[in-house]
C-alpha cells in the first residue's frame, strides 16, 4: 500500500452547488445550436432546485419549430440522482405522461442511467432526439400553445 495508490484511487466529489452553479453559468451563456436551453426559474433560488427548460421541436417531426417549455427539479441528491422533469408544453410523446407533462425516467436512457457525469443539457437534447425516433416522430401533436 502507499499513498500514491491511495491518491489515484481517490476521487473528488464535487458538492451539488459547485455543479449547479456551473451549469447556470452554461445555460446563460448559451448552449450549442440553440436547439435547447435552461436556466433557474427563480434567480433569487439559493437552493439551486427549479430550473426551466426549452426546446425548439425538431425538424421533420410534428413538433417542428414549435418553442416547448419544461421545468427540471434538481433534488437534494443531484447530480448523484437524476433530476424530475416535466414538460409544460402540451406533447403526444411516448415517454410523456399524458395527465401532467411528467417524463418517464424508465423510457429515456439518460435518466435511466443517470451518473455524475450527466447535465441538463444532455437531458434536453437527448429528449429533443427522442422526438425524432420513429416511434414518436408521427405522433399527432396537441395544438400549439397548449399547456399541461
Amino acid at each position: 500500500f502507499s499513498v500514491a495508490s491511495a491518491v489515484m484511487s481517490s476521487q473528488v466529489i464535487v458538492p451539488r452547488n459547485f455543479v449547479l452553479l456551473e451549469e447556470l453559468e452554461k445555460g446563460e451563456k448559451g448552449v450549442g445550436d440553440g436547439s435547447v436551453s435552461y436556466g433557474l426559474a427563480d434567480g433569487n433560488d439559493n437552493t439551486l432546485t427549479t430550473w426551466n427548460g426549452m426546446i425548439v421541436g425538431p425538424h421533420g417531426s410534428q413538433l417542428e419549430g414549435r418553442i416547448l417549455s419544461l421545468v427540471i427539479t434538481c433534488g437534494e441528491r443531484y447530480p448523484d440522482e437524476a433530476p424530475k422533469i416535466r414538460f409544460q408544453s402540451r406533447v403526444n410523446l411516448n415517454f410523456v405522461d399524458q395527465h401532467n407533462g411528467a417524463v418517464d425516467t424508465r423510457s429515456v436512457s439518460i435518466l435511466s442511467h443517470w451518473n455524475r457525469s450527466c447535465t441538463m443539457e444532455k437531458l434536453l437534447q437527448e429528449l429533443r432526439r427522442e422526438m425524432c425516433s420513429s416511434h414518436n416522430r408521427r405522433l399527432p401533436q396537441p395544438p400549439d400553445g397548449a399547456n399541461f
